[in-house]
């Protein structure tokens, strides 16, 4: 489950605000509406907080990954590549020369 999810689950399973809950984790209700609309990611441990505020504790499992398809990775990798291409170019900073000091 995204952490955008869960938050907003438990937070309504426990019929509270986002400003309540964000009072008893001891955030802000504008950072509880980044987590929530997913614009801002939150460390476990701010996950952990929140969840607990809502009377909820949240388990972290590890599984085995599926096979990696690298055929799949290289399109993907050749589209980004490409993408880049068409951004503008930056150009080098410009050097400043100076007169030369007369004796």
């Amino acid at each position: 489950m995204e952490p955008a999810t869960l938050i907003r689950t438990v937070r309504e399973r426990a019929k509270l605000s986002k400003r309540e809950l964000a009072r008893r984790a001891a955030t802000s209700a504008a950072a509880l509406v980044l987590y929530e609309s997913g614009a801002r990611e939150p460390s476990f441990g701010t996950l952990k907080r929140i969840s607990a505020a809502a009377g909820y504790e949240p388990r972290l499992s590890v599984v085995p990954a599926g096979p990696v398809d690298r055929e799949i990775l290289g399109r993907r990798l050749a589209e980004v590549l490409e993408l880049a291409e068409h951004l503008p170019h930056r150009r080098a900073p410009r050097r400043i020369t100076y007169p030369p000091f007369l004796r």
